[in-house]
């Protein structure tokens, strides 16, 4: 029998998308059926590049939704973009991949998650570092026992670049924690649990001069979990140009993992007479592994990796971050 084929949305056709737009064109199985921007131009490239014109293109999602018959639609809007679109898509029975950070406020997330269990549809959020081979290893590790009681968490985003306009203005993006580093703290959520309280220092120092920059560059997190474990997340954008760097070292009660990315870490096993060294080296595509989990789940009516009610609570966590950072209090997440 063959393999199902999947007709696939897309809302939003701007940078990320076209990685989400590659990754669907690997699998093999997947056709666009149509895109949506509020810049026509955009969504026609998109249809050009991507579906060499046969998709359909619109500007309004609305009527994307009522026009065209979708398997999955996925959502790569800005956070202060998004409205209605999670819940239009699931009460027409399409499954969601969607960009963090899923909203600016709980009170949209909560009804994102809401209108997913309601309409029992699949979701997806993309916080791709949890495919990745050296994370689910070390994840596995951790679930098992193997790995020990977790410790602590010591991680750091650093990048020097103005973003798009939107992006430096907080009211639209939320900030660097919540727009950016949320990948870092989700990392730290996905391997130590739940958190129960954080604090966090944090300012604009490098960009006070540039006109309408009003994130956060600099950030100094700490977060303590419900299993005890601790974590410290540090961020700038003032760091050097051009350069990405995302890094994290776990403490466990029997390994040091020092992780260079989401797919290769060195693990140093501590509990031994004498040291041992493990290493996990990997190229997976990290984009193609959220899509491939999307379908797993709709295939076999289990759960993505990443759920929207994950990306709802990874949201909580930085929100208090930011709440912390702009009152000077610790936040507490129990309750």
């Amino acid at each position: 029998m063959a393999e199902k084929r999947y007709r696939v949305g897309i809302l939003g056709c701007g940078g990320i998308a076209n990685a989400h737009a590659r990754a669907i064109l690997k699998t093999g199985r997947m056709d666009f059926v149509a895109f949506c921007d509020i810049e026509e131009q955009r969504a026609k490239e998109f249809n050009e590049r991507y579906a060499q014109g046969n998709a359909k293109v619109f500007t309004d999602y609305r009527k994307m939704f009522e026009s065209v018959e979708m398997d999955i639609v996925y959502i790569c809007l800005p956070p202060f973009a998004h409205s209605d679109e999670v819940e239009l898509a699931a009460k027409a029975g399409v499954h969601i991949f969607i960009e963090k950070p899923i909203a600016l406020d709980m009170e949209t997330a909560e009804r994102m998650v809401k209108a997913c269990k309601e309409n029992k549809v699949k979701s997806q959020v993309g916080f791709m570092n949890r495919h990745g081979d050296a994370v689910q290893t070390v994840k596995r590790m951790i679930e098992s026992g193997e790995a020990g009681q977790p410790g602590l968490l010591v991680a750091w985003y650093m990048c020097n670049s103005l973003h798009a306009p939107w992006w430096r203005d907080k009211s639209k993006s939320g900030g660097q924690i919540v727009e950016q580093i949320i990948h870092t703290y989700d990392i730290a959520r996905f391997l130590l649990g739940e958190p129960v309280s954080v604090f966090c220092h944090l300012d604009n120092l490098f960009h006070k001069d540039v006109p309408n920059y009003t994130s956060e560059d600099v950030s100094a997190t700490s977060i303590r979990f419900s299993s005890g474990a601790v974590a410290t997340i540090a961020g700038t954008n003032g760091a050097i140009p051009g350069k990405w760097i995302n890094q994290w070292k776990l403490v466990t009660q029997n390994f040091t993992v020092d992780f260079t990315d989401a797919n290769n870490a060195t693990l140093v096993q501590t509990n031994l007479p004498h040291l041992r060294t493990l290493t996990v080296n990997s190229d997976k595509d990290l984009f193609l592994a959220e899509t491939l989990d999307l379908l797993k789940a709709i295939e076999t009516d289990g759960e993505t990796v990443c759920p929207m009610e994950e990306g709802a609570k990874t949201l909580r966590l930085v929100l208090a971050a930011r709440e912390s950072g702009e009152t000077g209090r610790v936040i507490s997440l129990v309750g």
